[in-house]
């Protein structure tokens, strides 16, 4: 019986897409797959979060038939304003798993899969004859690229590297490769602002500084976070002696006593935890009123993305070091960001 689904619904799938009668051409995945794709890319499902972002800031929201149910979720209920229109677009499946029936409804050219998506999932959608492309943003060592959490010898380059790579992809399967470009320039223009302002102050000046989550965990080393904190010119004083996502000792910050904090735009209450926790009132962060709520465009999803990248990072460089970037107003800087990239104003906070 099951048998029998899969052959009907791979004839039915055959039959919508008919990729044979069509101009083909071949690229690679960001997992090492060669897939066979249209010429002309008009329909695809997306089901990583991260690819829809990057599709909404190419302008390629026109493209999408269908998208991961809990995209609200994986992005936050804010995101509606930017693409309304993702709103009305059939929601099916997640990072993991898709509804094959609800798939072939949608007559998808190319879907869209996360690197560790897992290989039956790809292997019933390529089954069904629509093109499977994994994304991962990262550029890893062979043995690596279908994994959640790789082991990447050099980290920086493996992000850096690997989201030119995956938003160059995207643009040229969805045939929007100037607005890749642009996409790609934006990110390096911001970070060369940073990089080239802050270039002069040694190791041993640079401001300390902690990212601080609910209940007393942090990012330490190897995370997008402690890497964004290390572009804007801070030391990440949990970097020496943690690695990833944990929970520490309210006695291990105090010992850190970092000078400026940090707290990602979804952790509101943290700020005022800090601010009014006694325990917090010996830090010199606290002390000298540098605890800071990061601002939606900061945030990187879990993976490094381009506004993170290019506005992002700048606005922590600010705050770490006001004097270096005086002249430079975040609110212009992220509307016009905004107004480029999502066609409509910025409206959160500095």
């Amino acid at each position: 019986m099951k048998q029998r689904f899969w052959q009907a619904v791979a004839f039915s799938i055959l039959i919508l897409l008919p990729l044979s009668s069509q101009a083909s051409r071949q690229i690679t995945d960001q997992i090492g797959r060669t897939v066979t794709i249209p010429d002309e890319v008009d329909r695809v499902v997306v089901l990583q979060h991260q690819t829809l972002n990057l599709l909404v800031q190419m302008n390629a929201t026109d493209k999408i038939v269908g998208v991961m149910a809990n995209w609200k979720q994986q992005l936050g209920d804010g995101y509606a304003r930017l693409a309304p229109e993702l709103n009305q677009k059939a929601a099916l499946g997640d990072l993991t798993h898709v509804d094959p029936e609800k798939l072939v409804a949608l007559k998808p050219q190319v879907v869209f899969v996360t690197n560790y998506a897992p290989q039956e999932m790809i292997d019933k959608i390529s089954s069904l004859g629509i093109p499977v492309v994994a994304i991962s943003l990262r550029h890893d060592a062979a043995g690596e690229k279908a994994k959640l959490n790789p082991t990447m010898a050099d980290e920086e380059q493996a992000y850096d590297l690997g989201l030119r790579e995956g938003i160059t992809l995207i643009g040229e399967i969805v045939n929007k490769q100037p607005e890749a470009k642009a996409l790609i320039a934006a990110t390096d223009n911001g970070r060369k602002m940073v990089s080239d302002r802050l270039k002069d102050i040694p190791a041993e000046k640079r401001v300390r500084a902690y990212m601080a989550n609910p209940e007393l965990t942090t990012y330490g080393s190897g995370k997008y976070t402690g890497l964004m904190m290390a572009h804007a010119g801070a030391v990440n004083v949990a970097a020496a002696t943690i690695q990833g996502f944990k929970t520490v000792a309210m006695e291990q910050v105090i010992a850190w006593n970092p000078q400026v904090i940090f707290v990602q735009d979804r952790y509101p209450s943290v700020v005022n935890e800090i601010k009014t926790g006694a325990q917090w009132q010996t830090i010199d962060a606290v002390k000298n009123q540098r605890v800071y709520l990061m601002p939606d465009y900061a945030k990187a999803w879990g993976y490094p993305m381009p506004e993170a990248m290019g506005i992002g990072e700048l606005w922590m460089a600010k705050k770490l070091y006001p004097e270096k970037f005086k002249d430079v107003d975040m609110r212009k800087v992220a509307n016009d960001w905004y107004h480029r990239f999502y066609r409509t104003s910025y409206q959160g906070i500095d």
